[in-house]
């Protein structure tokens, strides 16, 4: 027996462009918070629509984007969804082209919502889609008159025809031509939608939300370590703890006191002895904070780095960013593999590690974390980073120390490490990598 066509979701989405979204709440917000404040409402909409997806894995998820290209949507938004430009016209004119072009191509139980909804949940989308089992319509109002959420088996135009969109009549008069149809409608919960400043007092508890409205996001510095004493106080030191830094370190069962280092300065001590790649994947699921910097035990970064880190990230179609490379070292010999490692960086796009890659936890969750190799973890990740989009190499240093590049001399470290890269790209598997590696 064929199985039925896949339910679908569809998201309306506009993107963050400063003084272009949420424009009712600039005047409170700025023009800067507004757009904000809308892309962390559209961020929580598409997981919850991912979730949703998870629990049902035939939901096709379409967002219908406008406002930026589409390379700048699968940046901000990821690769595994569908996308579809905005036809012109208002909103009922665009919305009647999305369900026309989903039910033409033969799905079912089509599901079409907004993104200015905290309240939305996936229980909310599963009612929604068993409603249409047995209803013409779903309809679920929004508190200020209108509706959030439409969903329908097939095509009626009339709804989208005629509407006095962006009032508090909209809902009304859906329902009266519904009616007027004989459509059976089955109406989910009221929620609240954010247009109006005074919408914002439904945000200030919600841990989603509430610090675009203090502009106190907070700052996870992850540092994996395995006797690092010698170094880790003075990063420690440079890292400058505060309330909106939260720093964890996670430790291989140090034996040379770094764990008691780690502690005296404040830093949140983890005890991780599965492998680098865990400590960095533990030390995220420790943290509290909404963006994410994984650090070297012996790399220190300009004293502004949270806000020269929050900045690059202001721009939803950036994913992930690293500082510039430097070491302690003031050689001829390695400013030429500064000048190389930077070009790398900057021009293909391919940071590594001891350059303090950053990113937001959504990115980081959303890529599935570091995998579990027993090296070239960084590597990796990046490598899945660009596919999905832009890495940015800041202006501003990273200080990492020489210590390898000094011990085994610098022509030596370079070969290594260019022969990793090598043979991880030629499929050598990782553990082979990681002896060749360790015994040097």
């Amino acid at each position: 027996m064929p199985l039925s066509p896949p339910p679908e979701l569809l998201i309306f989405s506009r993107y963050p462009a400063s003084g272009k979204a949420k424009t009712r709440l600039i005047p409170l917000l700025g023009a800067e918070g507004a757009a904000q404040l809308h892309r962390r409402l559209t961020e929580h909409t598409v997981g919850v629509a991912r979730t949703s997806r998870s629990e049902n894995s035939r939901y096709n998820i379409t967002v219908h984007y406008t406002g930026a290209a589409l390379k700048d949507f699968r940046s901000w938004l990821g690769c595994d969804l569908q996308y579809k430009l905005q036809p012109s016209g208002d909103i009922g004119q665009r919305m009647q082209e999305a369900f026309r072009s989903s039910l033409e191509h033969h799905s079912s139980h089509v599901i079409g919502f907004g993104t200015d909804i905290p309240g939305l949940t996936p229980a909310i989308l599963h009612q929604a889609y068993a409603g249409l089992d047995n209803h013409d319509i779903v309809l679920g109002p929004a508190v200020d008159g209108g509706y959030y959420l439409i969903g329908m088996n097939s095509l009626h135009s009339e709804l989208f025809n005629d509407i006095a969109w962006g009032t508090g009549q909209v809902y009304r008069q859906t329902q009266e031509i519904c009616h007027q149809l004989g459509l059976r409608v089955f109406e989910l919960p009221s929620l609240s939608d954010i247009d109006l400043p005074e919408d914002l007092n439904l945000l200030r508890d919600n841990p989603h939300f509430s610090d675009v409205l203090t502009h106190t996001p907070l700052l996870s510095v992850i540092i994996p370590t395995l006797n690092e004493a010698s170094v880790l106080g003075t990063t420690l030191n440079a890292l400058q703890k505060s309330d909106d830094i939260e720093i964890i370190v996670a430790d291989a069962d140090s034996q040379d006191g770094t764990g008691d280092i780690a502690s005296r300065h404040g830093a949140k001590l983890l005890k991780v002895t599965t492998g680098r790649a865990d400590q960095l994947n533990q030390g995220v699921k420790n943290s509290q904070g909404r963006y994410l910097l994984f650090l070297h035990a012996d790399t220190l970064l300009p004293p502004d780095y949270r806000a020269l880190i929050l900045t690059a990230l202001d721009n939803p179609s950036t994913v992930a960013g690293a500082f510039r490379f430097k070491t302690d070292i003031s050689s001829l010999a390695m400013r030429i593999v500064e000048w190389g490692t930077n070009v790398r960086s900057s021009i293909l796009k391919w940071p590594y590690g001891d350059q303090g890659l950053f990113m937001e936890r959504r990115i980081f969750d959303e890529m599935g974390g570091f995998s579990a190799l027993p090296i070239m973890e960084d590597f990796e990740l990046i490598r899945r980073l660009r596919h999905r989009g832009r890495i940015v190499t800041l202006n501003q240093e990273a200080m990492t120390s020489a210590r390898r590049w000094k011990k085994l001399g610098i022509l030596r470290t370079t070969i290594i490490n260019q022969l990793m890269i090598a043979g991880f790209l030629m499929g050598i598997s990782s553990k082979t990598l990681s002896r060749f590696y360790r015994k040097k």
